[in-house]
């Protein structure tokens, strides 16, 4: 296939780059803005593909997307592409919709125009936190922050037959997450406080990039939950990082939301668990439990 993906060079990006790269048998076109290109090429992030051409699109510029689209014709669009600054969206409205909703609206009009799937990361943040168990994909959106309410809009910016993947607490090697902040702060401070009232499925981007691409192997349309297994509060998560990098998961302490100082702009969701349902019932093996790829990314990055 003739593969296009969307934030090439961020957190998620990088990650599908490597695995669509991996069998040697896609063309990937790259897409990003042309500043994150020239900061990528400059220190060589994307030197180990090869056969990656690099693309420089500002998806919110609709002649520029469309041009793109229909001079390349893609098989497949991944979108992952996002302002996905969860407090900054508060602020920055009109940013938020120009990227996450109206950016969208330009990818699936230019992927209507040559008949290709638009396959598209969301959030959990489009629930509003409050059912007292998982989610699942046909639950009622009731989205809080700018960032959840964009992001659904961008879903539904989305033709019939496109695929729209849900994901929560995206961690990996490259870019910031928290797992870095976590193992940052360690070093810093002699105990740590994280919310014990926000529960989630810790999601990781390799493993979750494996999980697209499937998903996109198959031409699977509709709405997936895509995440790690394990539901476990931030509070916990903290442990877990601690123990897997050797620390003393003692030192973390839970704090409530509402005692935080300062307080965060974007309201969080309570309950965050994605049940990964369609993947299940459609017999499509599920991400692993996240203890094991955290274990994997906490040596990596002890190692550098």
């Amino acid at each position: 296939m003739r593969v296009l993906i969307t934030g090439a060079l961020g957190q998620l990006g990088q990650e599908l780059l490597d695995v669509f790269a991996a069998d040697g048998h896609h063309e990937i076109i790259a897409a990003d803005v042309e500043p994150v290109i020239e900061a990528a090429t400059a220190k060589g992030t994307v030197a180990h593909l090869g056969g990656v051409d690099l693309l420089a699109t500002d998806i919110t510029d609709r002649d520029a997307v469309l041009a793109a689209l229909t001079s390349i014709e893609p098989d497949v669009v991944v979108h992952p592409a996002a302002f996905t600054a969860v407090d900054l969206c508060e602020s920055e409205v009109d940013a938020a919709y120009k990227v996450n909703v109206l950016g969208t609206r330009h990818i699936a009009e230019g992927a209507r125009r040559i008949g290709a799937p638009v396959f598209y990361v969301s959030t959990d943040y489009v629930f509003d936190g409050t059912k007292d168990a998982p989610y699942l994909e046909w639950d009622q959106t009731n989205p809080q922050s700018i960032y959840g309410v964009t992001k659904l809009a961008g879903e539904r910016e989305l033709d019939p037959g496109s695929t729209i993947m849900r994901t929560s607490w995206v961690c990996g090697y490259h870019g910031n997450n928290m797992v870095k902040t976590i193992l940052r702060l360690s070093k810093e401070h002699e105990t740590l406080s994280f919310v014990d009232d926000q529960r989630g499925h810790p999601t990781f981007a390799a493993d979750l990039a494996r999980g697209i691409k499937r998903l996109v192997v198959d031409r699977r349309p509709g709405v997936f939950h895509l995440t790690n297994q394990g539901a476990v509060s931030w509070f916990e998560f903290a442990q877990a990082v601690l123990e897997a990098s050797g620390q003393d998961p003692e030192r973390v302490k839970p704090v409530k939301t509402s005692d935080l100082q300062p307080a965060r702009p974007a309201p969080r969701p309570a309950n965050s668990v994605l049940d990964n349902a369609a993947l299940r019932l459609s017999g499509v093996p599920l991400l692993p439990d996240f203890r094991e790829p955290l274990g994997v990314l906490v040596k990596r990055l002890q190692a550098d």
